[in-house]
């Protein structure tokens, strides 16, 4: 069976990393502090379509989610960035699964909190790939992590590390496989493969027949009577 397509984003302004099974690919942009409003709105656009030239159709998108402890001026920009590329891949019915950087670091080491340094030593000679820079590294971290939750591994990584596939915000939805392999080996269906539990049904208990009362004699039966009338 043929490998599916899928593709690491690491996004950044300056230094965006894309990466597919045997590449990876560096995009940057250039800006000013000084850019106003409509030009930072510009350099977004422009820089999210080159990514999105650069992934293409793919069967998953796994992306590396934001660093909530970063500042600077700059964040602001890369939060927009980040949901331009999220959103466009979403438009294009691509499954994206979401990544912490503690758990790329830990999927690439073993270590949550290594730096990217350690990563770009750890899977180059892994996946035998060259890398240029650490943008591209963790893109393929990302790219590897997304076989490997697919049982389609780019090459052997320890237990240790691949714990950090539990970590991850995958999809709820992907067509085939049908079955998601567990962490610990076990055999997980995904929810579309799931068959449904038959309902329960009370039983509705019979209602009493109720009888229609009868007038007695020397009553006036008030139906009866108001039948008369309107046939007269």
């Amino acid at each position: 069976m043929s490998r599916r397509l899928v593709r690491g984003l690491d996004l950044s302004l300056t230094g965006a990393g894309i990466a597919g099974a045997g590449w990876a690919q560096t995009l940057g942009s250039k800006g000013k502090r000084t850019d106003t409003y409509a030009m930072r709105r510009a350099r977004l656009h422009r820089l999210a379509d080159r990514i999105l030239d650069t992934v293409g159709p793919c069967d998953l998108a796994v992306v590396e989610g934001p660093s909530y402890g970063s500042r600077g001026a700059g964040t602001w920009d890369r939060a927009g960035l980040w949901w331009l590329v999220v959103d466009r891949l979403a438009a294009r019915d691509i499954p994206v699964a979401v990544v912490t950087p503690s758990a790329r670091a830990k999927y690439a080491t073993g270590d949550g909190r290594a730096g990217k340094q350690a990563v770009l030593d750890a899977v180059g000679p892994r996946y035998g790939v060259a890398l240029r820079d650490d943008n591209q590294a963790d893109a393929y971290v990302l790219l590897a992590m997304g076989h490997d939750w697919l049982d389609e591994s780019l090459a052997d990584v320890p237990k240790k590390n691949r714990a950090a596939l539990a970590r991850v915000e995958w999809p709820l939805l992907l067509p085939p496989p049908a079955v998601q392999l567990g962490i610990g080996g076990d055999d997980r269906p995904y929810p579309d493969t799931v068959t449904a539990a038959p309902r329960r049904t009370r039983k509705r208990k019979p209602r009493p027949s109720v009888e229609q009362p009868v007038a007695c004699p020397g009553q006036v039966d008030a139906l009866a009577l108001v039948a008369e009338v309107s046939a007269a």
